[in-house]
């Protein structure tokens, strides 16, 4: 029993998972994604894909091709620091679901999904990363009266 528990226990610890799925717009029509995620040390090569329920908009796995329609709009890369970035040109008014998939050759195959509504985009800065993660936010507001030279404090 020990000794599954064990297997368990590791087997989950060293899973990969998707920690953060941020997005902003280039542009007024260009949409910027960018999910951040963690893998095991031992993990060779790691694959993304970007999905809209079964519409698949662009990929790193070889086995896949990436649908016509979408081959002069949206393109997927991956980034140091454990980044897939997606860029979807023309991004249709109101709210769209984009997912991002992240799979390893060891495992099963993980995703985050958000809803992106364009009217609400914020235009693709530093502060608008801060602004999505509850943390940088923290650290902004922690940060502040350092910044405003507040020694009272």
């Amino acid at each position: 029993m020990i000794p599954l528990i064990t297997a368990l226990f590791f087997g989950f610890a060293s899973a990969q998972k998707v920690i953060q799925l941020t997005y902003c717009s280039i542009d007024e029509h260009h949409l910027r994604m960018d999910c951040k995620y963690s893998v095991p040390a031992e993990s060779s090569e790691v694959y993304c894909k970007y999905t809209q329920g079964e519409r698949l908009f662009d990929t790193t796995f070889p086995d896949e091709e990436q649908h016509a329609p979408w081959r002069t709009r949206a393109k997927v890369r991956l980034f140091p620091g454990n980044i897939c970035r997606f860029l979807f040109k023309t991004l249709p008014n109101g709210k769209s679901n984009f997912t991002c998939n992240i799979k390893t050759p060891e495992s099963n195959m993980v995703s985050k999904t958000s809803v992106v509504e364009k009217r609400l985009l914020l235009p693709c800065s530093a502060w608008s990363v801060l602004l999505q993660s509850c943390n940088g936010l923290l650290l902004t507001l922690m940060a502040l009266p350092l910044l405003l030279g507040i020694t009272w404090l």
